[in-house]
């Protein structure tokens, strides 16, 4: 029983928050262009699947407006704008759109179009294309749609990746989904190189600043704390990552929570220290929301764990800068 049920002195809780955590620059902007959208054009705005995997945010941009639906026949014909998530789409869609001459608004995150355009050019240049990856997540679904079916291969595993027969091996380029374990992506890709040491990789890394800082910050607190809350929702790949992340780095109580509604109270009942995280689609206001939570039952203590300084900003599409100008 809690001691603030008995009357008594709440208990002390050292937490320990990390930083940075939270909307990284290509869920503001994705965010914003919903926003920017319905005070353009005004409401219904649709969108097409959740604009950032997010409850929260999606119900928010909902009662403003915004309509969201899975596929593009849940449009009606007309003249309302349809924006394409952050994650990114198929080239069908567009395709499609283009067809009933719809509206569109791209809100692809830069870094996941960053990762079309790579995919592009490794196929122009006759490579045959690995996408390290998760399935059916919305990201890989929108970076395998930019190509004819069976020039990407998806490799989810290091099983995978030792299994993988290339046509050519000399002929051999990869590319990875942005929000994936560096970790585990480093083993993956490891295992591709040593196997094929003519492959070819990006440029810069695929795996997006915000979801490499968020991970780092979580390595640093998870051997810490006797606790950990990564706050964020159950189908954000980035989100499940860092819970994997904290797991690994020593804090097997480890919990994803989308808000304080979903504390299970009895697993924490006699921690000390408790780790705070949150995933790139999650709201400062849920973070507050869970500290606040704790605050009613504990003596809390908060220590900021900061990690790399963010300063990344993403520009609006430009059917909407000349507005943004004004």
């Amino acid at each position: 029983m809690f001691q603030r049920e008995m009357g008594l002195q709440k208990p002390p809780l050292r937490v320990l928050l990390c930083t940075p955590r939270g909307f990284c620059a290509g869920v503001v902007r994705a965010i914003d262009v919903v926003e920017r959208t319905l005070e353009k054009y005004g409401a219904p705005v649709y969108v097409r699947h959740e604009i950032v995997h997010n409850k929260y945010v999606v119900e928010s941009l909902r009662q403003k407006g915004a309509i969201f639906v899975e596929e593009l026949d849940e449009v009606p014909e007309g003249d309302r704008p349809v924006i394409f998530s952050a994650h990114g789409v198929p080239k069908s869609v567009p395709e499609e759109a283009g067809r009933r001459n719809l509206f569109t608004i791209d809100a692809t995150c830069p870094l996941v179009t960053k990762v079309h355009r790579e995919a592009m050019v490794h196929f122009k240049r006759g490579r045959e294309i690995v996408l390290v990856g998760h399935a059916g997540h919305p990201e890989v679904t929108g970076t395998m749609g930019q190509l004819p079916a069976g020039a990407v291969v998806l490799v989810e595993t290091t099983s995978d990746a030792k299994n993988f027969q290339p046509k050519d091996a000399s002929q051999l380029a990869y590319v990875t989904q942005t929000t994936l374990s560096i970790d585990d992506t480093a083993e993956i890709v490891a295992i591709l190189r040593e196997r094929f040491p003519e492959i070819v990789g990006p440029h810069k890394e695929d795996i997006c600043y915000a979801t490499t800082n968020r991970q780092e910050a979580v390595k640093r607190v998870a051997p810490q704390v006797d606790a950990m809350i990564v706050v964020g929702a159950p189908n954000s790949s980035n989100t499940q990552r860092l819970c994997e992340v904290a797991k690994r780095s020593g804090c097997s109580n480890t919990t994803l929570m989308q808000r304080a509604a979903n504390i299970d109270w009895a697993a924490f009942e006699n921690i000390k220290s408790l780790g705070v995280a949150a995933g790139a689609s999650a709201p400062e206001v849920l973070v507050e929301e869970v500290i606040d939570a704790f605050a009613e039952r504990y003596d809390l203590s908060i220590e900021s764990v900061s990690g790399p300084p963010e300063d990344v900003f993403f520009p609006l599409p430009r059917e909407l800068r000349n507005d943004a100008a004004e």
